[in-house]
């Protein structure tokens, strides 16, 4: 049998496993051992899955493929943050970074290759969308990372955050699966509220969340809470305004309980006046929400430059009075174009 029609094994729930191995004569209990070396051991080779007949090896090996991504590259910041370039079973490259802070230690993954979105200030938005990531290739990175974690700092993952390459919302299945393995008790088994999924704002997938029950947080990329600075900022805007985003993430709220968070990167002389913070306030008062001030790390394509000390401090205090609950987010990883827009493959 060629490489090439071989079943990427990882693709098949318990059920089609049990169902496949059945009919090629063995019990149904290998099956769930072959399950548990994949999700549970994170095993990338039959070779590894020691329980099972050397000859059972032998049959997966011919039958089936585990597309295993591998760590191509790895740089470590002066401030211990960790930036990974993942290679994918097609060649392609993504990157992810473990963040770690004084009470937690965080894996931020990619779900695309690449982007479709164009966001003004991300790197990522300049390269094109090559295709979505599977499930399993996501939940190899939070492996992987985790494994860094461990073997760098003694430290398990304690936190997970779709923020890199990529619109998680555009990857719905991919990213939803991801989840499934990573907090279900048959795989990973993290807990759903150590994982935040950030979208720009895809209003119709945002309402799709709620009506699944996701137990998961969600973050939304505003940066502006003006429709025309916005459209500006991110084209995404141009198709789901403030108005339809509010209403989406409403109906979120409404379903699952769960406060949205809002992420906001202050530009100089962009979005930094006190008349943005009240946008920002009028916005944040339709969500139950929480808001967090992200610092801006500059990329190569954008003219974007982070905004005055004063000026932030201005637009916290503004929204501290109103009581918006606030958290000012430090850049990580800024020395090696790890941080928080930064990510993209330079070849």
């Amino acid at each position: 049998m060629s490489a090439s029609s071989k079943i990427d094994i990882r693709s098949l729930t318990l059920d089609q496993l049990v169902e496949q191995l059945t009919s090629m004569g063995e019990k149904t209990f290998r099956a769930k051992q072959v399950y548990e070396w994949l999700w549970k051991k994170s095993a990338h080779s039959f070779a590894e899955m020691t329980n099972l007949s050397k000859e059972l090896r032998a049959l997966l090996e011919e039958k089936y493929e585990i597309h295993a991504v591998t760590i191509a590259t790895q740089q470590v910041s002066k401030d211990r943050t960790i930036k990974f370039g993942f290679r994918l079973y097609d060649g392609h490259l993504v990157e992810g970074v473990l963040i770690p802070s004084k009470d937690r230690m965080t894996a931020c993954v990619s779900s695309q290759v690449g982007c479709s979105l164009s966001c003004k200030f991300c790197a990522t938005g300049f390269m094109d969308r090559k295709r979505n990531l599977t499930g399993d290739e996501i939940y190899d990175q939070v492996v992987l990372i985790g494994r860094a974690a461990m073997e760098h700092y003694q430290i398990p993952l304690s936190n997970i955050v779709y923020m890199g390459m990529g619109e998680p919302l555009l990857n719905y299945s991919g990213m939803m699966y991801s989840v499934d393995r990573i907090t279900s008790p048959d795989g990973l088994g993290m807990s759903p509220q150590r994982i935040t999924v950030s979208t720009a704002g895809v209003a119709k997938m945002i309402k799709k969340l709620g009506d699944d029950g996701v137990r998961f947080n969600l973050a939304l990329s505003l940066h502006a809470a003006n429709d025309a600075k916005r459209n500006e900022i991110m084209p995404i805007n141009e198709t789901n305004n403030l108005d339809v985003l509010a209403e989406a993430l409403d109906y979120f709220y409404q379903k699952t309980g769960t406060r949205v968070t809002f992420e906001y990167i202050v530009f100089n002389n962009v979005n930094d006046s006190i008349d943005d913070a009240a946008e920002l306030y009028r916005f944040w008062k339709r969500v139950p929400s929480k808001v967090n001030i992200i610092e801006y790390n500059p990329i190569e394509f954008a003219d974007f430059v982070n905004t005055s000390d004063e000026k932030l401090d201005a637009f916290i205090a503004y929204l501290e009075k109103k009581k918006v609950i606030v958290n000012v987010r430090r850049s990580r990883g800024k020395d090696i174009d790890a941080a928080c827009g930064q990510l993209a493959i330079k070849n």
